[in-house]
């Protein structure tokens, strides 16, 4: 293969692209890497956003992924390749004689090579109501927008289609709370890419999870007067609907190349070289049709850009030949596979291995030898060898008895070892088929600069960056290159209880909609009965996190000082710690710690460096009536003993403080009081300094706020314990009420993605300062809606629990139970 260079004179040929989707965009990147600086490159896109990976819509939707994190090539990036990007100004007109392209704003660009990749538009079915509010397809991120305004206000959302996208968004639509119906017109859900038995199974997995799904069900009208109420099918049954969401297939784009008068069938007709029927035009992408073949998979868009990009870049290559499309669906916790040719004809033969009670099916297809489809549910480790297999068309005749358990048991020269089984993969195995990465680019990729993780590997490559499906594969790839020198992830197990690790409990806590820890480990097939000291604290956390309101705090499940509501010491008496609001206290609540402390002979009474009071020494059978009376004269706990707020710390500011630029004192009352009473992962502490003399110490606080001329400076993820950590800072804000809105923000995110017993500065080196700015800066719209979520959570949450009659006794002497069983 031959890379050509730049142009040495003359200006770079005008490449102008048509659509800013992943086709489009591979075929720029792969044409950057093989002809840099040879074309000028206009990009006319029709949203108003920058590339993004449309397959992780559905996690979107589903709430596990946020819009940057789906985001493949930022502003920066166009900018960095000297790309003129126009958003949202989609190209209505080709003049093929003059060469030009004109925009819906007028824009008229001239090229020496166009580049089409439209894609393709969703099919409306065309019954009664298919216009009424309410009806959305699911292609972009205006649809899922569309379909979370829905989902905020609940109800019930019947999705008309049980392919791929169908399910991905009942599932979606189920995680954000609504109820959902799946119509099928099929005997069985994805009949394309599914056998009747793993349909069967995956309809039985998702009514499990609560989702209804009706097959061979026709839809007759959707009803409604100006929005949708209902969905009636042909057999009379009557579904209620506040959305209704159309997923029953795509249609090429081809309007805009059929005006300009290029051959067009079903798609745009291209040569195996993605040329059109204009010698100076090519086409890549959903939009196009080949060898009488129209693709709607990421896996054969990739490999179109990258023959385009050969093309692009004058690199002599045998074209492309067409794909074996494999599938992979986008739902948590459901493992399928599907690739190849399932319905056996006279010609094949099947081989099947059932395991009803560990709900696994396989099912290959054999024939003339080869390997023509496969069919994988509840076990996808092997599809990637499966896959390859059929792309290559090895004879599988010598290992045919073993085939279907995979490459560990193929024959005496197969690896047992599965990172030796994928090193034994050809260079041109796919890995990633999210990013469309291929292993040869993996191993070069580690050996030519150096990687050692997975996060490396994603970083340079991509793989394993969008569903994570792959990160095995990468694993391997990486223990199979290094050796020695492979360093293992960090994601481990929660306990030995389970196999799964923190972030896989959340979301399928999440995406199931658990609500109990007995449902949790029965979902989840827990190992043991009850759980042990380890995990269970942490899923009562999670539970508690993800269902506000909804979920009952399990006590038991709790530290024993959560329990107990103060901080037992070495001698087995415990310490009180009373709130006192950003540091601030009054003549009566002293009044009240000096009587308790009297009346129940604590011996040491300690101002702490919270800026609180703590009673050490109170004896077990005292707690309650010590509660009690500080209670009385109006304070509430302190949580000293709690993985939640602790203290908000301040200096006097502006209001005594000759150097105070603000009010510090009144900012840090009002977070505390905004705060108080919140679960997290692990404690947080708080400071509010005002000025930057920073006398309250907020730079190594969990959040910290520094009063500056101008406004606010905002900084996280401070520590102060064993190894000082500084804080990163987040931002700079004016109003008191943009710092309350960025806190709430920041805790809710690390409520929801931190790991049990992870504080937030580890949290914080672990995703990284440039995710959480993206998350509670960058995305104004994302911050607002985090804010909510965590006033949500507080409204349920800020009980003062020494004042709950079932914590603590009536009087000294009336023990609560849970003491009790202490």
């Amino acid at each position: 293969m031959t890379y050509i260079s730049p142009r040495p004179h003359g200006r770079p040929e005008r490449l102008v692209v048509v659509g800013n989707g992943m086709a489009g965009m591979k075929a720029i990147e792969e044409t950057l890497e093989r002809a840099p600086g040879r074309y000028a490159i206009t990009v006319f896109g029709a949203e108003p956003r920058v590339n993004y990976n449309r397959i992780m819509l559905s996690p979107l939707l589903a709430g596990e992924k946020s819009f940057p994190e789906i985001v493949i090539n930022d502003a920066g990036w166009y900018e960095a390749n000297g790309i003129v990007l126009h958003q949202g100004d989609p190209v209505v007109k080709i003049d093929r004689e003059r060469q030009v392209v004109r925009s819906r704003a007028g824009h008229e660009v001239s090229y020496d090579r166009l580049l089409l990749a439209t894609g393709s538009s969703p099919i409306v079915i065309p019954v009664p109501g298919k216009d009424l509010e309410g009806v959305v397809s699911f292609r972009d991120v205006d649809d899922v927008e569309r379909m979370l305004d829905a989902a905020s206000a609940g109800g019930n959302a019947v999705v008309i289609g049980g392919g791929l996208l169908g399910l991905e968004a009942a599932v979606g639509l189920q995680a954000r709370g609504m109820q959902v119906s799946v119509v099928h017109l099929a005997g069985w859900l994805m009949e394309r890419q599914l056998d009747q038995a793993a349909g069967f199974l995956l309809q039985r997995e998702l009514e499990g999870r609560g989702v209804t799904v009706l097959t061979e069900a026709d839809t007759a009208e959707i009803v409604g007067t100006e929005r949708v109420s209902a969905v009636r099918l042909k057999d009379g049954c009557t579904l209620p609907a506040d959305l209704v969401v159309m997923a029953v297939g795509i249609r090429p784009n081809v309007d805009l190349a059929r005006n300009a008068g290029l051959e067009v069938e079903r798609g745009v007709v291209v040569d195996d070289f993605m040329t059109t029927s204009d010698p100076a035009i090519l086409a890549v992408g959903e939009c196009i049709q080949h060898r009488r073949q129209c693709y709607g998979l990421v896996a054969p868009l990739f490999e179109m850009a990258k023959i385009c990009a050969d093309r692009l870049a004058g690199i002599e290559t045998n074209g492309y030949a067409g794909s074996i499309t494999s599938t992979k669906l986008k739902v948590t916790g459901v493992d399928l596979f599907s690739a190849g040719e399932f319905q056996a004809g006279d010609d094949c033969e099947d081989i099947v291995f059932r395991d009803a009670a560990r709900g696994i099916y396989k099912r290959l297809v054999i024939e003339d030898g080869r390997l023509k489809g496969a069919v994988l549910y509840g076990d996808t480790r092997d599809g990637a060898w499966y896959f390859q297999l059929m792309r290559t068309g090895e004879e599988i005749a010598g290992t045919r008895d073993t085939l279907i358990f995979g490459p560990a048991f193929a024959g005496a020269g197969a690896p047992a070892n599965p990172s030796q089984a994928v090193a034994a993969l050809g260079d041109d195995a796919e890995i990633c088929g999210c990013n469309g990465v291929c292993k040869g680019r993996i191993v070069a990729a580690i050996q030519s600069e150096g990687l050692t993780t997975v996060d490396d590997v994603r970083r340079v490559t991509k793989a394993s960056g969008s569903c994570g499906s792959c990160t095995g594969l990468v694993e391997g790839l990486l223990q199979a290159a290094l050796g020695d020198g492979y360093e293992a992830s960090e994601v481990k197990p929660v306990c030995p209880c389970t196999v799964h690790d923190h972030d896989t409990v959340r979301r399928l806590i999440r995406v199931g909609r658990l609500k109990s820890i007995p449902a949790v480990m029965q979902a989840l097939e827990w190992r043991t009965p009850d759980g042990c000291h380890v995990c269970r604290p942490a899923l009562n956390y999670y539970l508690l996190a993800a269902w506000p309101g909804e979920y009952v705090d399990h006590a038991a499940s709790r530290f024993v000082n959560e329990r107990m509501h103060a901080n037992i010491q070495k001698d087995g008496t415990y310490s009180v710690v009373p709130r006192m609001w950003g540091g601030l206290t009054s003549p009566k609540e002293l009044r009240a710690i000096a009587d308790v402390a009297e009346r129940y002979r604590i011996p040491t009474v300690k101002v702490t460096g919270g800026q609180r009071i703590d009673l050490l020494g109170v004896k077990k059978e005292d707690l309650a009536a010590v509660w009690a009376d500080l209670n009385a004269a109006g304070m509430v706990s302190g949580h000293a003993y709690g993985k939640a707020l602790r203290t908000v710390k301040t200096c006097v500011g502006s209001e005594w403080c000759r150097f105070g630029t603000q009010d510090s004192t009144a900012m840090g009352v009002a977070l505390e009081r905004l705060t108080w009473d919140s679960w997290t992962p692990h404690k947080v502490k708080m400071a509010v300094s005002g000025c930057p003399r920073n006398c309250a110490e907020a730079t190594i606080k969990d959040f910290g706020v520094v009063a500056t001329e101008g406004g606010w400076d905002l900084h996280v993820a401070g520590n102060g314990g064993i190894k000082v950590r500084p804080t990163d800072l987040l931002c700079k804000v004016k109003t008191p009420e943009e710092v309350e809105e960025h806190c709430g923000a920041f805790l809710q995110l690390y409520r929801e993605e931190a790991r049990y017993l992870e504080r937030t500065a580890h949290w914080v080196e672990r995703v990284g300062l440039d995710h959480v700015k993206a998350r509670v800066v960058d995305d104004a719209e994302g911050r607002r809606a985090l804010y909510r979520r965590f006033l949500e959570s507080q409204r349920h949450a800020q009980d003062d629990p020494w004042a709950d009659q079932t914590v603590r006794g009536t009087t000294r002497n009336e023990q609560p139970a849970l003491l009790a069983a202490e």
